[in-house]
């Protein structure tokens, strides 16, 4: 298996972030604080780091204010949303859901859904290729 990094970048300057090797480590609390000590997070609604990406899957930590949203029309994937802090609503299928710390939710592919941040949140969101 060849090892993956990603190159630092203006956001990002303090050098190469492993991506993708036999094992990944995360240290989620530090993700967490690193997201929020970022310009983005006091310029945007969202911020996020992806943490694991291959081909066959991608671990993106998104951190959300209260009322960001996101939303993908034509999902091709299968992903799964894991809530570390705060509340999310999700509007798959016609239906809402919610979820909060220590509850997931999964949607099939090519299913269109919106998340929803109820609350300054955290989660992990899994895109399975």
């Amino acid at each position: 298996m060849k090892t993956k990094f990603n190159e630092s970048t203006k956001n990002r300057p303090d050098g190469d972030r492993l991506l993708d090797a036999s094992v990944v480590i995360a240290d989620i609390p530090t993700f967490i604080r690193q997201l929020k000590k970022e310009t983005a997070w006091d310029k945007h609604d969202k911020n996020s780091i992806t943490i694991l990406k291959n081909d066959k899957l991608s671990v993106v930590l998104v951190a959300m204010h209260k009322k960001a949203f996101m939303y993908t029309e034509k999902p091709e994937h299968l992903l799964n949303i894991q809530v570390i802090k705060g509340r999310i609503r999700v509007e798959a299928n016609g239906n809402i859901y919610e979820a909060e710390e220590e509850q997931m939710i999964s949607i099939h592919e090519q299913m269109p859904y919106e998340i929803k941040a109820l609350s300054k949140c955290v989660f992990l969101l899994t895109i399975i290729n």
